[in-house]
């Protein structure tokens, strides 16, 4: 995404969040959370749409705060006003996670809350001669959520990486371009110059309904399995100084998700009824129960970006575990 474009992103969401004001004496009066789309932020819709952080801090001993919820294209806007505090919580993608931990330590100390959803990711082409990552020519246009920067973008790179050879990572960011998953999916259904597509669920089961339309690679493919694409940030200083709503907020993520994995047909339900999405409910049930596909607590794969992100220069902090990305409260999960 241009300069000029993340800085209007970025000016537009602090607009809309407006002021955070404090109570006095107490914890935050206001919590602004930001989410990006598809069935995969569920957990975070269910939280918005049943008040769940409201609930929660409630029960906390605190006066019902006021709960801002923003939706943005993809990280780069997110990490700027989780940075300047407009933002005190982002579902986000683990390189995005990887970035502003090693950005923010002995600061703000950005670290995971816990997993939001593991899944698998689809690159899909409308570009019949594109087989591998080799068939890609500067004629191509591959729309990711951001460049450089979210999961789609850095599991490229490192697919890249095995393909062409080491230090060859990038051969492909030139061909990327920055679009949210619902402008991506239109933009390759309706014959633009953006003829591929990392996409997510439900968008890449949409996508493939079309006859010319192939996936020409599949994220278990580079990562080994389903991995962990959306986790919950916030900030250290956020959490130092208000341990009520940081666990207000963490329990109302563990009890959406609790929620969702009770019964995967009614949770396809909801995500229809609260995207606006028109598929087929049974559509979107088959998504859910897929093995690759789970909501859960538990960071899974989180290390494998984010040493690779170290290994080319973009962290400079080297990761021992898993559990150095993440807040104590995360620490008994199974994660790796």
């Amino acid at each position: 995404m241009p300069g000029a474009l993340r800085r209007g992103a970025f000016i537009g969401l602090l607009a809309l969040l407006g002021l955070l004001p404090l109570q006095a004496g107490a914890e935050v009066a206001e919590i602004a959370l930001a989410q990006q789309y598809g069935i995969a932020f569920l957990p975070l819709m269910l939280m918005e749409s049943g008040k769940l952080v409201e609930k929660h801090v409630v029960r906390q001993g605190l006066p019902e705060p006021q709960v801002k919820w923003v939706k943005t294209a993809g990280p780069s806007a997110m990490n700027e006003a989780i940075l300047s505090g407009a933002l005190q919580y982002a579902a986000t993608g683990v390189p995005s996670l990887g970035l502003l931990w090693d950005r923010t330590k002995g600061n703000l100390g950005l670290k995971g809350v816990a997993g939001v959803c593991s899944y698998s990711l689809w690159l899909n082409t409308r570009n019949p001669g594109v087989h591998g990552l080799r068939d890609f020519t500067d004629k191509d246009r591959i729309a990711v959520p951001s460049v450089k920067i979210s999961t789609q973008a850095i599991i490229l790179q490192i697919a890249a990486e095995k393909e062409f050879g080491v230090g060859k990572h990038n051969q492909l960011d030139n061909f990327t371009v920055s679009l949210a998953h619902p402008d991506a999916f239109a933009a390759l259904m309706s014959g633009t110059e953006v003829n591929a597509h990392f996409a997510s669920s439900p968008f890449h089961e949409q996508e493939i309904k079309n006859k010319a339309i192939h996936t020409v690679m599949k994220s278990d493919d580079v990562l080994g399995g389903p991995a962990t694409n959306i986790v919950l940030t916030t900030t250290e200083r956020f959490r130092g100084a208000n341990p009520k709503t940081y666990e207000a907020v963490r329990q109302a993520l563990a009890e959406a998700i609790d929620t969702l994995n009770a019964d995967k047909h009614a949770a396809a339900a909801l995500y229809l009824k609260l995207s606006g999405d028109k598929s087929p409910v049974e559509e979107i049930y088959a998504e859910m129960i897929d093995p690759g596909f789970n909501y859960t607590l538990t960071p899974q794969k989180v290390g494998i970006p984010v040493q690779f992100m170290h290994r080319i220069g973009s962290i400079k902090t080297p990761i021992q575990s898993w559990k150095d990305l993440f807040f104590p409260e995360a620490y008994d999960l199974p994660g790796d």
